[in-house]
């Protein structure tokens, strides 16, 4: 649906409704598309250990390499 900003503001909250319903809400001005009007969608709270006992490291991961310091020392 497209509908001027004047129509807008006198029916915000049907427009608010219809994008939160997954409808296309655009407002234009002088028939040039402004803003379009979608719903917020929070981002997923992180789960911690989601991956537990999913990921395998080398024993001596932490360890030093020579290669790698070589890489990003120049030695």
């Amino acid at each position: 649906m497209i509908i001027n900003v004047s129509e807008a503001k006198a029916k915000l909250s049907k427009l608010v409704e219809m994008a939160c319903n997954g409808e296309e809400v655009i407002i234009s001005k002088n028939n040039i598309p402004l803003v379009q009007l979608v719903s917020h969608n929070p981002k997923a709270k992180l789960k911690l250990g989601l991956l537990k006992g999913q990921i395998k490291m080398q024993d001596d991961f932490l360890e030093e390499n020579a290669e790698i310091n070589a890489m990003f020392y120049r030695e």
